[in-house]
C-alpha cells in the first residue's frame, strides 16, 4: 500500500501499542513503531543495527512526488535537552566514531563538565599542546596587581636538575632552624642546602655546624644573638631522581615509563619504580 498523504491523530506500528494505558489519554501526533525504524537513508539499511537507525539522506523519491529529494547535512538535530541512559548491551553508553578524515568527532561550543575520570590517552592536539609545555617555559599569567584593568604580569617557574623543595623564614634569638615535621619523610637529608642572610648593621659570621631533615642547626663565631633570614632546599626522596639526560627525539623516550600515559595507566603508575631509583641529584652530606 502507498498513501502520499494521511492525516491522523495517532500511529501505531507493530503489535504493541506501549504508548497505550486505559483509558486512552495519548497526546495528539503520537508515533508508535515496534522497530526497527529507518529514517532518512541510514549505512545500516536493510540490515538495522539498533531500535532506531538515521541517515543524512532520504530515499529515491516515488516517480509521483513533486518535491526535491531531501539532501541536509545533519542526521539529527536536537532542539532542547536531551538525556541517555545506558545498558549492559554495549561497553559505552555513547560511542563517537569519525566519518571521514580531519573532522572532528567531538565538538563542544561551552563548559564541559564530568564527575568521572576523562581518558584522553594523550594523543592529537592535546597531547601535543603538553609536548609543547614540556620545552616551554611554566608561566603563570594574571592581571597585573598594581597597574589593574589593561596590564599583564607574567613570571615563569625556575627550572632545574632535581625535583626540590625549600622552606624559609626569619631566624631570631636562637640557633636551630626547626624544618616542617614531614621533611624527614620527603627530603632526602643528603641534599640540603641552606642559605643564610644576616639582619642589622653588626657583622656576624654564621655558620651552618649540622643538619638533617628536621633540623638545621647554627653557629655565631662570637656567640652574638642570632637574626637572620633563612632558605633551606632539598631534594624529594618520595619520588625517584630526575633523569635529567637521555637518549631520544622527544618526551616520549623518558626512560622511566611511569611518567607516559601511552605505557602506564594512571592507576598503574610507581614513581618509586625500583627499576629508577637511584641517589638524589644533588648530594651535599
Amino acid at each position: 500500500m502507498e498513501i502520499s498523504r494521511l492525516h491522523c491523530d495517532k500511529i501505531n506500528i507493530g503489535g504493541d501499542d506501549v504508548s497505550y494505558k486505559a483509558p486512552d489519554t495519548t497526546a495528539n501526533g503520537t508515533l508508535v513503531a515496534n522497530g526497527p525504524v529507518f529514517f532518512g537513508k541510514p549505512i545500516a539499511a536493510p540490515n538495522p543495527t539498533a531500535v532506531l537507525n538515521i541517515g543524512p539522506t532520504g530515499a529515491e523519491q516515488a516517480p509521483w512526488n513533486l518535491q526535491e529529494e531531501l539532501e541536509t547535512a545533519l542526521s539529527m538535530q536536537v532542539d532542547g535537552n536531551t538525556l541517555m541512559v545506558g545498558n549492559p548491551k554495549t561497553a559505552n553508553t555513547l560511542s563517537l566514531m569519525p566519518g571521514c578524515a580531519g573532522v572532528d568527532v567531538l565538538r563542544v561550543q561551552g563548559d564541559a563538565f564530568f564527575s568521572g575520570a576523562v581518558d584522553c590517552g594523550n594523543k592529537g592536539k592535546l597531547a601535543a599542546r603538553f609536548a609543547a609545555a614540556d620545552a616551554s617555559p611554566k608561566p603563570f599569567d594574571l592581571e597585573h596587581p598594581t597597574k589593574g584593568k589593561g596590564h599583564r604580569l607574567r613570571h615563569a617557574c625556575i627550572e632545574g636538575p632535581e625535583v626540590a623543595v625549600y622552606y624559609r623564614g626569619r631566624l631570631k634569638d636562637s640557633n636551630k632552624i626547626m624544618l616542617p615535621y614531614y621533611w624527614k619523610d620527603l627530603v632526602h637529608e643528603e641534599s640540603i642546602t641552606v642559605q643564610i642572610q644576616p639582619i642589622g648593621t653588626r657583622h656576624f659570621h654564621i655558620n651552618v655546624v649540622a643538619f638533617t631533615n628536621e633540623w638545621i642547626l647554627l653557629k655565631e663565631a662570637d656567640d652574638k644573638p642570632i637574626d637572620c633570614f633563612y632558605h633551606v632546599y632539598g631534594e624529594r626522596k618520595d619520588i625517584n631522581p630526575l633523569i635529567t639526560e637521555y637518549e631520544g627525539d622527544g618526551w616520549e623516550d623518558y626512560p622511566d615509563p611511569n611518567y607516559d600515559p601511552n605505557k602506564v595507566d594512571s592507576e598503574e603508575k610507581n614513581t618509586k619504580d625500583p627499576r629508577f631509583a637511584g641517589p638524589p641529584n644533588t648530594i651535599t652530606k
